[in-house]
């Protein structure tokens, strides 16, 4: 017979395991970022993912729940050990897997429910087991007249479970410890509850559990000594710096925010900028500034390229509204910005505007990613309107957007809402012909009045021209691909993602 479980032994089991499984599905977000970004798909995927497991693993444990409670709690304890030995592997698995899947599947939707599938499914599935039969013990176990309550008891206990996972995930773990260490914690999590499963099983086979607990604290050890994909794991992101230099004695280093690089400098050359979205954001403020010392507010810091060359070029006060601190700290370290150039705000970009009802800017520049698309609080009519609001009579607000050459649904959208709020709204791109279906880098130049000018060039370390897109087919895009994006409905992902 098992030993006789007090109820409350039985709860904490089911928070500790609840937690447990909440942490996991909160790091595989962050687990994922670098192989395929942060975006609506990456979580919708995870969330699915995961409660398809949950929901397989609850199946199993009702069905394990009907045996005899030795055997059941025994079973228990072993998909437990499961769990810890397919958690602790996980961190190796999607490295190993992310690549060939990504390219086996070929579309970049299906291709990131692939890999969560492959690699998050069985810790999840694994840790739903427990919750049905701790539930049925502890109704067994209660008196006749408390029954309901106990149940009742273990569905709570479950609940607070996963808000503390994700608080603990998302609030102390992630940003404390990394993903590894993390992923190690919840590991012991697992072994400790498998093991004290078969202890209260009173089963023989408690020593070969202890040999897979001992494996699966083998594999987090080894997730541990592996070196991250990250030079930083913030709150935020998975931030990388990259050394791009062709002579070790001039340095350019590319700052990589997930999976995609979000700025490049060169320490001896900081007017120069190495991407097309930077070059035509450079030039375009500086050209179409009231003044030369203008004033300017930027969306987003990554590598903070731009203010850089900003303070060698003598404009006026900066202000960058960068919301996560590590990436400004990064931009210090390792690209050669000097943080005392500017005023810095460690907030989002919308709050920090909004709640500086008096200041007034030349240049409002919109530089912020999420994914290869702009956060959806910062393409609305709504914040549009703000940024107007922001800027002086002679003011530009100038935004940086990624579309496809055959699809323009996401740039048509954005210059439709724009054209809601501003007189004049430009275009601006490489001045050579895309390829069919190819990405492309714009930015847009709204204000008042139109640029004096429709072509620049900018070196990039070499000289590319830019130029500015006819009006009509500007207006074209706008009428026949675009909508109005409003804080109410804003579908930025699905209107740039890839067409099947």
């Amino acid at each position: 017979m098992p030993r006789p479980t007090p109820l409350w032994l039985l709860l904490a089991l089911q928070t500790a395991v609840s937690a447990a499984s909440l942490v996991v599905e909160i790091v595989a977000g962050r687990m994922l970022a670098p192989h395929v970004g942060m975006s609506l798909y990456t979580w919708t995927s995870i969330i699915a993912v995961v409660l398809a497991g949950f929901s397989a693993g609850h199946w199993w444990g009702g069905r394990l729940a009907e045996r005899a409670a030795p055997a059941a709690l025994a079973w228990t304890g072993g998909a437990l050990l499961a769990a810890a030995l397919t958690t602790a592997g996980a961190v190796n698995l999607l490295r190993l897997v992310a690549g060939p899947l990504l390219e086996a599947v070929g579309h970049p939707v299906w291709g990131i429910a692939t890999i969560t599938m492959a690699v998050f499914f069985l810790p999840s599935f694994f840790a739903g087991v427990p919750a049905p039969v701790l539930a049925h013990v502890s109704v067994m176990q209660a008196p006749p007249d408390q029954q309901g309550r106990a149940l009742g008891s273990m569905f709570a206990a479950g609940a607070i479970g996963a808000i503390a996972g994700t608080l603990l995930a998302g609030f102390l773990f992630i940003s404390w410890l990394g993903t590894a260490a993390t992923l190690a914690v919840v590991t012991v999590t697992y072994v400790i509850g498998g093991l004290l499963m078969f202890w209260l099983a009173r089963s023989r086979a408690l020593a070969v559990a202890g040999m897979a607990g001992l494996a699966a604290l083998a594999l987090a050890g080894v997730a541990l000594a592996t070196p991250s994909p990250c030079t930083v794991e913030s709150r935020y992101f998975c931030i990388r710096t990259v050394d791009m230099s062709a002579d070790p004695d001039s340095p350019v280093h590319l700052m990589v925010i997930d999976h995609l690089g979000h700025g490049m400098s060169a320490r001896d050359v900081p007017t120069v900028m190495f991407t097309e979205h930077a070059a035509m954001l450079d030039e375009l403020a500086r050209r179409r500034a009231p003044r030369a010392d203008f004033t300017s507010f930027f969306i987003g810091g990554g590598s903070y390229s731009i203010p850089r060359a900003f303070t060698e070029h003598g404009t006026g006060p900066m202000v960058v509204a960068e919301i996560d601190p590590a990436v400004s700290a990064l931009a210090e370290r390792d690209f050669w910005f000097d943080p005392d150039t500017v005023t810095i705000l460690h907030e989002d970009a919308r709050r920090a505007l909004l709640t500086r009802p008096d200041q007034r800017y030349d240049m409002i520049i919109g530089d912020a990613f999420t994914d290869v698309v702009v956060p959806v609080h910062l393409v609305t009519q709504e914040f549009f309107e703000l940024t107007r609001d922001r800027l002086t009579e002679d003011g530009t607000f100038l935004m940086n957007v990624i579309d496809y050459e055959d699809r323009l649904q996401a740039l048509g959208s954005i210059v439709l809402t724009l054209q809601e709020v501003f007189p004049s709204v430009e275009v601006w791109t490489q001045a050579t012909q895309p390829d069919p279906g190819s990405r492309m880098v714009f930015v847009i130049a709204a204000g008042n009045t139109p640029s004096s000018f429709d072509e620049f060039s900018a070196p990039m370390p070499f000289r590319m021209t830019f130029g500015a897109l006819g009006d009509r087919f500007v207006t074209r895009i706008a009428e026949v691909r675009g909508q109005i994006l409003t804080d109410d409905y804003a579908p930025i992902d699905r209107l740039i993602g890839r067409p099947d």
